[in-house]
C-alpha cells in the first residue's frame, strides 16, 4: 500500500468531511487542513492511503525542532503523530500500521496520544507510555517510539 502526502486543497477537505461523519471529531483533520489550505502543491503535514480512489487512513506529521523535545535524550528533532485515523470499513486491514511504519522510516523519535481506546494499537506498534509529569503533559497521556540509541529523558518527579 502506498503512502502519499495529501495535497492541501479543497478536493482533500471534501474527502477529510468522510471520516468527521463517523462521529470522530476530536480526530478530525478538517480545522488544521482549512488553516492550511493554500495551494495545491504547498508541502502539508497530512498523509494518507488510498484504496480504489477513496481516502481510507489518514494522519498529521509534524517535525518538532530540538529545542521543544521534553522527552527524548539526548535532545533532538522529533516527529509528533496526530490524528490518526482509519475509516471503520477499514480498520484491522494494515492502514494504520502503514502509517506508523511509514512515520517510524524517518529515522526519528516519535511522540503521540493514544484517543478512542487505542493504547493496545500503539502498545503493537511499539510505543510506551512516559512517566507522567504534570506541567510537561498538561492532562494528555504520551506515549513514544525510539529508535535505537534514544531513550526516554529522566523526569524530575
Amino acid at each position: 500500500m502506498e503512502i502519499k502526502r495529501l495535497k492541501v486543497n479543497y478536493k482533500t477537505l471534501e474527502e477529510f468531511k468522510k471520516f468527521k461523519e463517523y462521529g470522530l471529531q476530536e480526530l478530525s483533520m478538517l480545522e488544521d487542513l482549512q488553516e492550511n489550505i493554500i495551494e495545491d502543491n504547498s508541502e502539508s503535514p497530512f498523509y494518507g492511503i488510498y484504496y480504489a480512489d477513496k481516502l481510507v487512513a489518514r494522519m498529521s506529521l509534524y517535525q518538532r525542532d530540538a529545542k521543544y523535545d521534553l522527552y527524548f535524550e539526548p535532545q533532538q528533532t522529533y516527529l509528533e503523530l496526530w490524528k490518526l485515523e482509519v475509516l471503520p470499513d477499514y480498520q484491522f486491514k494494515g492502514f494504520g500500521k502503514a502509517l506508523v511504519d511509514f512515520a517510524k522510516g524517518f529515522g526519528l523519535p516519535i511522540k503521540t496520544n493514544s484517543r478512542m481506546q487505542s493504547r493496545e494499537f500503539w502498545d503493537k506498534m511499539e510505543f510506551q507510555a512516559v512517566e507522567y509529569d504534570m506541567n510537561r503533559d498538561l492532562g494528555l497521556n504520551p506515549l513514544v517510539w525510539c529508535p535505537e540509541g534514544v531513550n526516554l529523558q529522566k523526569t524530575n518527579s
